[in-house]
């Protein structure tokens, strides 16, 4: 087991490379001290709801754990837990270290950080790479890395929509798509090799990737973001050997959207916290993530590893089920459950609309139940092209995403799918 590097710097407040911003204007003159702030007014036990007061439509999540749908609804523990944080000041270094030791035990790994989501999780995992052992290097990322390695191999089928976020260090990407192939692809440059976990196509496999990889003394990183449940995933990469693997907090965890999961070896942990905020002058110094966040991953992560995996699957399916049975008697329309094999692992509602009978595609559905009362988003795979999102589709689909359902919506929305489709 590799020794990490001494963080206790880190955790001195005082340190002048990390005075805050309230030390600066305490310093200056300009901040007093308490008795020159207002006292705060006692909130109401039941707060104003300001989605109504801004004017924001409010959603049946029938869609999944997608960002633009503000991913899962933190179950009443996580929330609970969310709102105590938010209560007491506490000094952020220590809550970091603490939470990522914990979090260590609990998954079954050397070393864990609590980041600001799964992209600044592998913004965060590429800086390690790049700098471990060499902190006059942090600074200089993303535009002068002259005698650093900057190169990281990747299978081609496995660029994807994300990897925007290992370019922000200053990386070039190798692409690779044979052995062979990737067995050549390392040179003196190469600081990573970075594996999508969710691809669905690519001819290396996960072990073939570490293998080689270690090889080479390279270590290895494994995006899988959206890849729980099952829950032996947040353990079982890791121990398969790769180096660092990050999960987002805010899908199949139910955490904070806004929070994520880096694990993995203990120095490079330690080196991915050196590049993240409180630190100035960093790639990560953007990617501040609250104590409410940190407080929340953690009470996320205790919820989700309690949970048994086939209660929640079965409870998915029968949602599912709820849903096709109310739709039983619409001519030309059929169902079937469908689980992706790896990302969103969990039962999908497949709808087949024969258009022959159906007078209206799965999009021009999916756009009235948007445009209803209540707005209801079906999952993006809907009318899609075959196999999108993991799942048996094609553009006569409606795909219902049930896990993020609420109870009694699953009727509320095989109610309004009726609607619609009785309609055309």
């Amino acid at each position: 087991m590799k020794q990490g590097v001494n963080l206790n710097y880190y955790y001195d407040m005082n340190s002048a490379r990390n005075k805050t911003r309230r030390g600066f204007l305490v310093g200056a003159g300009l901040v007093t001290g308490a008795a020159a702030l207002p006292a705060a007014k006692t909130a109401s036990a039941e707060s104003e709801d300001y989605y109504d007061k801004l004017g924001v439509t409010k959603i049946i999540n029938a869609a999944g754990t997608y960002t633009m749908f503000t991913a899962s609804t933190m179950p009443p523990a996580v929330q609970a837990a969310v709102a105590k944080a938010a209560k007491h000041p506490v000094r952020l270094g220590e809550l970091q270290k603490k939470a990522g030791e914990y979090l260590a035990r609990k998954l079954q790994c050397e070393g864990a950080l609590v980041s600001a989501g799964a992209a600044s999780a592998l913004t965060l995992g590429t800086a390690a790479c790049m700098t471990v052992g060499n902190r006059d290097a942090i600074d200089r990322l993303p535009v002068d890395i002259a005698g650093l390695k900057n190169e990281v191999i990747v299978q081609k089928t496995h660029r994807y929509g994300y990897d925007h976020a290992l370019k922000n260090c200053g990386i070039r990407f190798v692409e690779v798509e044979t052995l062979d192939d990737y067995e050549r692809a390392f040179t003196d440059r190469t600081v990573m090799a970075h594996f999508y976990n969710a691809a669905d196509s690519g001819q290396i496999s996960r072990e073939d990737w570490i293998r080689v990889a270690h090889k080479h003394s390279v270590p290895c990183f494994n995006d899988a973001a959206a890849d729980v449940p099952p829950i032996a995933n947040l353990w079982n990469y890791t121990k398969m050997g790769f180096d660092l693997v990050t999960f987002s907090g805010g899908k199949g965890m139910r955490g904070p959207q806004n929070a994520g999961l880096l694990l993995g070896r203990k120095d490079l942990i330690d080196a991915a916290a050196l590049n993240n905020s409180p630190f100035d002058e960093t790639v990560g110094r953007g990617m501040k993530v609250a104590k409410e966040q940190i407080v929340g991953m953690v009470a996320a992560v205790d919820w989700f590893i309690g949970q048994s995996e086939e209660e929640m699957q079965a409870e998915f399916r029968r949602r599912a089920e709820r849903i096709a049975t109310q739709l039983k008697d619409v001519l030309g329309l059929k169902h079937d459950i469908a689980v992706p094999p790896v990302a969103n692992q969990v039962p999908h509602l497949l709808l087949r609309c024969d258009p022959a009978r159906i007078h209206r595609t799965p999009r021009e559905v999916a756009q009235e139940l948007r445009q209803g009362s209540p707005s209801i988003e079906l999952n993006p795979n809907t009318g899609a092209k075959p196999g999108s999102g993991g799942l048996p589709t094609d553009e006569n689909t409606i795909v219902v995403g049930v896990w993020m359902l609420e109870p009694g919506e699953d009727l509320i929305v095989a109610r309004r799918l009726r609607e619609a489709l009785l309609k055309a």
